[in-house]
């Protein structure tokens, strides 16, 4: 017995801390969305602000928005099952094209024309975490792909919190620079990085073909999942899009916040969520994925429904931070337990119809918050985005405590 050597660990549980230990491609995967991420931070902290100094009113801030959201989960739609079939790689390389053109636009003038469809397609002031914009299935599936089941919600959660600490530097970045036209320079900057590592990493291979007659068993149960998940979506992605995109332009309206104030509060913002992602991966592994994502987002529903209520901008400041820190660090959870309502061959579908059902609304409701804002009520749009985001909390767990319950794969023999 002396001469047999114990059994290799999984290299997912060996990275400090008991962390998983990414794979190289993975890796190179996270550092591209560290490079989006900052560009991303920068101008979710100053677009609005931008377009502001440049005579731009509130309803066609929250039309750019809603406009540039429906672009996304328009092309959402369709790349993650395009990618299940034709491979990940050159679909990511795409979209560090699109995204540098837009910021050249940018850079190169403010007519409105042409840095509204900028905006639209280069997801100005969005602030997608670092995520791929429309692509971000094909990169949550490739990631996904590489990983074994118990490790992804961990991964996912550290991938997210890349992205959480990425914002942070770019927020601060921002507050420095002001709302100057060479703030676009960080996003193309990040885009050609980030198209560089894309290029070093080897696309993956298809997954296995799954034999027609488990496939005619399985898919009605995943495909009533998916359908469960898009309408529980439906509620988040109206609540996310009443408020979200105008917190930066909601301190200025508000209080007369400058971005020199407003960038730090934003930093802190994203720090607490990569913070709060990376312990959200270690609670979910010990307490429960469901329990975690519950017991963070109440809490972060409490700080966001006192938010618009605070008598002054470090008060409102400060529970935006918190409600950020507690409810954007279950992004990896979520996206991993979205994932696992699938089979490996399917994730690519799979995460299209999470974001796509979370981008539609997200897509409409910007709109009829800038009218709303417009006329000077500045908490109704955050009342009506907290109740909207109560019931996809109430719903959640009745979705996935069914789906973790149902067996999933093929069919054990009996001698199994």
């Amino acid at each position: 017995m002396r001469g047999l050597r114990p059994a290799e660990p999984d290299p997912a549980l060996r990275w400090g801390l008991s962390l998983p230990a990414p794979s190289a491609s993975v890796t190179r995967l996270i550092g591209a969305r560290a490079c989006r991420s900052i560009g991303q931070g920068a101008l979710v902290t100053v677009f609005s602000l931008y377009a502001r100094h440049l005579g731009w009113g509130a309803a066609l801030i929250g039309a750019v928005f809603a406009a540039g959201m429906l672009f996304n989960a328009t092309l959402a739609g369709a790349l993650g099952p395009l990618s299940d079939r034709l491979g990940r790689k050159y679909f990511l390389l795409g979209y560090e094209a699109l995204s540098a053109a837009a910021c050249l636009v940018a850079l190169a003038g403010a007519a409105r024309e042409p840095l509204a469809a900028a905006a639209i397609i280069g997801g100005f002031g969005r602030g997608s975490n670092g995520a791929a914009g429309a692509f971000a299935p094909v990169e949550q599936s490739w990631i996904a792909g590489l990983l074994s089941g118990r490790a992804l919600g961990r991964i996912l959660s550290i991938n997210a919190a890349t992205g959480f600490f990425g914002m942070a530097a770019g927020a601060l970045l921002a507050g420095q620079m002001g709302a100057t036209r060479l703030i676009f320079l960080l996003p193309l900057l990040g885009s050609l990085a980030g198209a560089a590592l894309i290029s070093a990493t080897p696309d993956p291979p298809r997954p296995p073909v799954i034999s027609a007659g488990h496939e005619a068993a399985t898919i009605a149960g995943e495909r009533r999942r998916l359908w469960q998940l898009a309408g529980l979506n439906l509620l988040n992605g109206t609540g996310i899009g009443l408020a979200g995109p105008f917190v930066t332009w909601w301190f200025a309206a508000r209080f007369g916040a400058s971005p020199a104030a407003i960038g730090p509060a934003m930093a802190l913002a994203y720090g607490a969520a990569g913070t709060s992602s990376l312990l959200a991966g270690r609670a979910g592994s010990r307490f429960g994925m469901i329990n975690t994502i519950l017991l963070m987002r109440g809490l972060a529903l409490a700080a966001f429904l006192v938010m618009p209520f605070m008598p002054s901008f470090a008060l409102a400041a400060g529970a935006f931070i918190l409600r950020s820190g507690l409810n954007s660090g279950t992004a990896g959870a979520r996206q991993a337990m979205a994932l696992g309502l699938v089979r490996s061959n399917r994730r690519g579908l799979a995460a299209s119809i999470n974001m796509l059902s979370v981008q539609l609304p997200r897509a409409v409701s910007p709109a009829f918050a800038g009218l709303i804002f417009a006329t000077g009520a500045l908490a109704l749009p955050f009342v009506l985005a907290a109740a909207f985001q109560g019931a996809y909390l109430l719903l959640y767990p009745l979705l996935f405590t069914r789906a973790t319950a149902e067996p999933m794969g093929p069919p054990r023999s009996k001698d199994a």
